[in-house]
């Protein structure tokens, strides 16, 4: 069976797998973000080692560390993550006229960003300090804002691929570019010494549940309606 062209409409499938897909985030997310607030100090002891390893790495490896600050200020910066989000919008209103599911997308990235803060307030982890840091970030620690802006943005632009029936050359393209980009934000993070691994993987964790969430939402009670 060929898979519909880009610009067909949505075909939203049920919501189940998104729902499933969030209980499972949920678990691990809610566990995690425990340990850290309560600083389980096995946690923060395998956050240490990895933290001071790195950047001892980062430290004698300055040409790496150049490219990591490129990549995490510009290539895969938040902000840089919105525009694409923004233009996603754009397309689904200009192209397509889909004013419900391009509201659903912003809405879930103000969530995302909601979520973030909301609990970086929350939790009040300090950061990573070095007598000889490579790089400076500000406000609290967890979870990475990096990490988890990077894992929606990517998230939903996968799903809306999918929803738009993309090739299958596309397809793979793009989870690709979306996999290199969220892992490659979280470790540069670790690697400039600006967050604790454990804020990294938060994120990722977050922003999966964020996506499966907003999945299952728009499937559940927007898919009938959409347009």
């Amino acid at each position: 069976m060929h898979s519909p062209p880009l610009d067909s409409s949505p075909r939203p499938p049920g919501p189940r797998a998104a729902v499933r897909a969030a209980v499972v985030l949920a678990v691990p997310s809610v566990l995690l973000l425990l340990l850290v607030a309560a600083s389980w100090q096995p946690l923060m002891s395998l956050d240490g080692d990895i933290a001071r390893t790195t950047h001892r790495w980062a430290v004698d490896e300055p040409g790496v560390t150049r490219a990591a600050r490129v990549l995490t200020d510009w290539v895969w910066d938040p902000n840089t993550m919105r525009v694409l989000g923004a233009v996603a919008v754009v397309w689904l209103l200009w192209r397509h006229g889909q004013r419900l599911l391009a509201a659903w997308l912003v809405v879930a990235g103000a969530s995302g960003t909601v979520v973030q803060q909301g609990l970086k307030a929350a939790v009040g982890r300090e950061r990573p300090v070095w007598p000889d840091p490579v790089d400076s970030a500000h406000y609290a620690a967890f979870p990475s804002g990096h990490a988890m802006t990077a894992t929606v943005v990517c998230g939903l632009l996968l799903w809306l691929l999918r929803l738009y029936g993309a090739g299958r050359l596309l397809w793979l393209a793009s989870l690709a570019v979306a996999v290199v980009s969220v892992a490659g934000v979280g470790l540069t993070r670790v690697w400039l010494g600006v967050h604790w691994p454990t804020d990294v993987l938060g994120g990722w964790l977050l922003g999966a549940l964020t996506v499966a969430l907003a999945v299952a939402s728009y499937e559940r009670w927007g898919g009938a309606r959409r347009g």
